[in-house]
């Protein structure tokens, strides 16, 4: 299948986990994750209706960012970003989807020329393999951002382990819906944290069912290219 048929698959997908939730399917926005395919793939799943791209490395979105200067897109880093790049990217993004330590935070306040929507990232697995903050300091730390005022904590986000195992996977993104709500109790200004960034090619259905409002798709939508 091309990638209009692609997304048409997954947004009937994302129906069909909002209907078992009784929750409205106008509430999950579909990021396309384009680390491993061209400029001019991406070009194609913009016109095919993708207005979210998300992007691992500051070059890819740099290049393809230029590449579609003409198009709406609105623009997600979602890779882990080092202290010392924030001032090759922060310009150019809408969303970064890896704040998780204050160093960073530090560095996106200094260079940050708008406000900028960040999700938190969390470990919830506990993975060494991953990065993000435990569960037990994500409160804490978002308090922290309270001085930061070129950040707003849109959300939290997270990554699933790659398993089979469904309780698992549900077990991780329930956890980080539950968090959420524990942040938005504190009615904190500079994180509404109305947002939640989880789901993947492999789980999205499953993210979606938990309270997912952002899912991050690569390979099942545009596919694999180099």
């Amino acid at each position: 299948m091309g990638i209009k048929e692609n997304k048409e698959y997954i947004l009937n997908e994302i129906q069909s986990a909002c209907e078992k939730k009784n929750r409205s399917s106008k509430g999950v926005n579909l990021i396309a994750v384009t680390k491993y395919v061209s400029n001019e793939t991406t070009r194609e799943a913009v016109l095919a209706g993708i207005e979210h791209i998300g992007e691992n490395r500051i070059e890819g979105l740099l290049s393809k960012k230029e590449y579609l200067k003409d198009l709406p897109v609105k623009w997600h880093f979602i890779g882990t970003l080092q202290t010392r790049k924030v001032k090759d990217v922060i310009e150019h993004v809408d969303y970064i989807h890896s704040l998780d330590r204050l160093s960073l935070a530090n560095e996106i306040q200094k260079r940050a020329v708008k406000t900028i929507s960040c999700f938190v990232q969390v470990n919830v697995a506990e993975e060494d393999s991953k990065h993000g903050l435990p569960v037990k300091d994500v409160v804490a730390f978002v308090d922290k951002l309270k001085d930061y005022d070129s950040i707003k904590v849109v959300g939290l986000m997270t990554m699933a382990p790659f398993t089979e195992d469904e309780s698992l996977i549900r077990n991780v993104f329930s956890t980080l819906k539950q968090l959420q709500l524990e942040i938005q109790k504190q009615k904190m200004v500079h994180a509404p944290c109305t947002e939640l960034s989880m789901g993947m090619s492999n789980d999205y259905s499953i993210a979606v069912e938990e309270g997912a409002t952002f899912i991050r798709v690569g390979t099942s939508l545009v596919g694999k290219e180099f």
